[in-house]
């Protein structure tokens, strides 16, 4: 890094643009900015400090890409008698005569052009990774920051923390990227998981990840029908949704007794109303099994609905739209929204927005994150109780309102997690705010956060309003044949349980 500042402000430009292009070879021909001039001398520093290599032996497959077909049938005689063939073709004749390596120059005698191999692109990769902390975000952030396509919110520089403190911890990243890869891939269950990093005890984010990626090596055993190693490897899994598969794959190899043994332990500590529904759900007919005790059933709320005749949907009109346009066109004086899960997670975004990005440590590693890095974690709302009980306390008067109005204006298009400025406009603000009871606001909000992960999903599609009455109804939509999915009724039985106004409408087809 040192010898990078050092450089000419040239080569310093060159080697930016090799990095943040795609692949690691370039033609000095195809290299041509007005900011740095003569792509040779800016090179040369490059090629003598070893970063860059200007005459890399290549191959047929490495050639190729860097010549366009019509360059093919210029350079190589052997391959014109199949001009009339596609590209790929023309390679694998050339590749058939000449399988060895060569220099660019080597291999097209006649041009004066030049290839360019960038030698650090590895070390680069890690530079970006330390940056980001993930593979998935690249140095086009910077771009579309600069040219205003996407806003961050600006978490100051002295409050951020790094993503990894230590060479450890880079190493273990990589390697669970690398063995991600290779889960997606088809390798080797059990080769996959002999390479998983050991545990991360000082990074919890990184320990959830490698949790993570232990469950999927467990639901590839599952889904593989090799049951035993699944349950070998979910025995040391922490990661949501791991405990519950232990007691289904228990419960399909008739170990009753052991299943419910587990089951009745998860019971006494849930970690998520997703799993307490399932485990409602599969107690009583473990019980069943094993013959104890009285045949019971948990039974869930009864959803109210109603039915709705509406022409079919065609493909640029969806069941929910055509539903939306018939409730608003039968019931005078109300107005009908499609918002699905954008509207109450933009309002508690906007209300909470200061402790969503409160600089706690670990949480910010850099100027272009939407949210914080341990959003999906069990730990993110337990991190920042405080904050949050502050932001909730205004839902006791009307200060909510003037807070949610003030960050609707001040953020507005700045990336979060929780609000889609797209669908959020003014209109549909200010009615949401005239018409929702600030104490139902509060009971959704303290939804969200005891699962942000599993939470924020399930919200109904419609909300339909009556402001001269300033009250509102929630609609899920439901066309034929179509059910409620579990975290679906899991809120709509948390908001009947709190007398909020909910309801399914089972949609039929006029036509029908």
């Amino acid at each position: 890094m040192d010898r990078f500042h050092a450089l000419p402000r040239a080569s310093r430009a060159l080697l930016v643009r090799l990095v943040t292009r795609n692949g690691t070879m370039f033609r000095r021909s195809r290299l041509n900015y007005a900011e740095i001039g003569d792509t040779a001398a800016a090179a040369a520093p490059l090629v003598q400090l070893g970063w860059v290599d200007e005459a890399p032996d290549l191959d047929v497959e490495q050639l190729q890409g860097l010549l366009t077909k019509a360059e093919l049938l210029d350079n190589f005689p052997i391959v014109r008698p199949h001009r009339a063939r596609k590209k790929p073709e023309l390679v694998a004749v050339l590749r058939a005569q000449s399988p060895g390596s060569q220099p660019f120059q080597a291999w097209c005698k006649q041009t004066t052009d030049r290839v360019y191999q960038l030698i650090v692109a590895a070390l680069c990769e890690r530079f970006r990774l330390m940056f980001f902390g993930n593979f998935h975000q690249d140095w086009s952030e910077f771009v579309l920051a600069d040219l205003g396509v996407l806003a961050y919110e600006k978490v100051p520089a002295a409050l951020q923390s790094p993503a990894f403190c230590s060479r450890a911890h880079v190493d273990a990243f990589e390697q669970l990227y690398s063995c991600r890869q290779q889960l997606d891939g088809g390798f080797d269950l059990a080769a996959v998981a002999e390479r998983v990093p050991a545990p991360v005890h000082d990074c919890d984010w990184l320990e959830d990840r490698r949790q993570k990626l232990l469950y999927q090596i467990a639901r590839g055993h599952e889904k593989s029908g090799d049951p035993s190693s699944a349950l070998a490897v979910l025995a040391g899994c922490s990661h949501h949704g791991a405990r519950m598969r232990r007691i289904r794959l228990h419960e399909r190899d008739h170990a009753w007794t052991m299943a419910r043994d587990l089951c009745l332990e998860a019971l006494q500590k849930p970690e998520n109303a997703a799993e307490r529904q399932q485990l409602n759900r599969v107690l009583p007919r473990l019980n069943r099994k094993l013959g104890i005790g009285k045949a019971t059933s948990f039974e869930p709320c009864r959803v109210p609905s109603f039915e709705l005749l509406v022409a079919a949907p065609t493909q640029d009109c969806a069941v929910e739209q055509r539903a939306r346009d018939r409730l608003a066109q039968d019931a005078e004086g109300s107005a009908v929204h499609y918002v699905e899960n954008g509207l109450v997670n933009a309002l508690f975004g906007l209300l909470c927005w200061k402790a969503i990005f409160a600089p706690i440590a670990g949480a910010f590693f850099h100027d272009f994150q939407y949210g914080p890095a341990d959003l999906a974690s069990g730990r993110f709302y337990r991190r920042r109780c405080r904050e949050f009980a502050e932001c909730f306390a205004e839902l006791e008067s009307d200060r909510y309102k003037a807070t949610i109005r003030r960050y609707f204006a001040e953020k507005a298009g700045i990336q979060c997690a929780f609000v889609d400025w797209r669908l959020l406009n003014k209109s549909l603000l200010e009615r949401a705010l005239a018409c929702i009871p600030p104490a139902h606001l509060r009971l959704w909000f303290e939804w969200i956060v005891s699962d942000v992960q599993g939470n924020r999903a399930g919200f109904p599609d419609l909300v339909q309003f009556w402001p001269q009455e300033r009250r509102y109804r929630m609609i899920e939509v439901k066309g034929p044949g179509d059910r409620l999915q579990d975290n679906q009724r899991r809120l709509l039985e948390y908001c009947l349980t709190h007398q909020m106004p909910v309801a399914v409408c089972k949609v039929r087809w006029s036509d029908s």
